[in-house]
């Protein structure tokens, strides 16, 4: 008897289980549009066009996602989010995924109950400064007013710095980048900290960028990348492998360019063929049918044609790809295998 109601438990909790994890999925799926959270506005990671239209490197990971499991890219409702807002949006089902400069750390992963589904892209918090100030090093800001995002991982690594170098400072606090950029402009606090990719991206939004500077310091480690609900493990499988297969199409050679004639019949590499479609059943596994790699990569191409477009070295913002280079190329981003 007790065997029989333990056992019939186990088949609800697995039915019940089972509901949870699809529920995203289909959500998605009966709605036909993507909610994606994203930040307020941040110049080559998440911001509209002169035509409303939302671009960026976080953007594309969105598009990514909506063509796996929608096959259009442009299914997808941006919802503007701050460093305040942007958890209660996901918790209460508001956006589906959120994909926003977010730090991976272990509070949020655990106490907020949020899955984060992978690193795309590595950071660290740094400080920019007029050039005018005079200041080369962030050891020298002593005294200094600094602006700085609430609701923030900034806040706490801020505090730690200072006092781990015996100097003080005084929060200028803000909402958004755009009110930290204005704040900072008008000269409401001496330097501006966040991390050093958004610091990159904020001063080329500048009139004139050249006037100021990012201090050499990195403070802090900011693993940052898309985050869903915990309990749904279907969806989160689904953000995750999408963001991996933008990531894996780079080191195997897949583009936009090519990823249509490679899809088209099996290669003579495996691991292409098994992320492409066209050998095994990968995308059955995660509910999806065998294509949904090749359109994420078609979108807007692997994780290398992304990243330059958005904010690489030939871009406003600038930004070498450093550790956000491949393994076999002097960073440390790869992923899982497909298999």
């Amino acid at each position: 008897m007790k065997k029989t109601v333990f056992l019939g438990a186990l088949t609800v909790a697995g039915v019940a289980a089972g509901a949870s994890a699809a529920a995203t999925l289909d959500d998605v799926k009966a709605r036909g549009k993507l909610n994606c959270g994203v930040t307020t506005g941040l110049v080559g990671f998440a911001a509209p066009d002169a035509n409303g239209v939302w671009e960026g490197f976080d953007v594309a990971v969105c598009r990514a996602v909506a063509a796996a499991v929608l096959g259009d890219p442009q299914a997808v409702e941006f919802v503007p989010t701050t460093g305040k807002t942007r958890f209660t949006a996901l918790a209460s089902g508001e956006i589906d995924m959120l994909a926003r400069n977010t730090t991976w750390t272990f509070s949020r992963d655990t106490d907020l109950k949020f899955e984060f589904v992978g690193v795309n892209y590595y950071d660290g918090q740094g400080f920019m400064v007029p050039k005018a100030l005079g200041v080369s090093s962030a050891k020298e800001l002593d005294g200094a007013t600094v602006c700085i995002q609430t609701g923030t991982t900034t806040e706490l690594n801020l505090a730690d710095f200072f006092r781990k170098n015996n100097i003080s400072y005084e929060p200028v606090p803000i909402e958004t980048n755009a009110e930290g950029q204005q704040q900072y402009l008008a000269g409401a606090c001496d330097t501006y900290t966040t991390d050093a990719s958004g610091l990159a991206a904020t001063r080329a939004a500048f009139e004139n960028p050249t006037e100021h500077v990012i201090l050499p310091e990195i403070i802090s480690k900011e693993p940052l990348g898309p985050l869903v609900r915990h309990g749904d493990n279907e969806w989160g499988d689904i953000v995750r492998w999408t963001l991996n297969a933008l990531i894996s199409a780079e080191e195997l050679g897949v583009t936009s360019a090519n990823v249509e004639e490679m899809a088209s019949a099996p290669t003579n590499s495996p691991e292409i063929n098994r992320l492409l479609g066209t050998e095994g059943n990968l995308g059955e596994m995660i509910g999806l049918d065998a294509d949904w790699a090749k359109r994420a990569i078609a979108v807007g191409g692997n994780y290398g044609e992304v990243f330059e477009r958005n904010i690489g070295e030939n871009t406003p913002i600038g930004l070498a790809r450093g550790l956000n280079a491949q393994w076999t190329d002097g960073g440390i981003l790869y992923s899982p295998p497909f298999r």
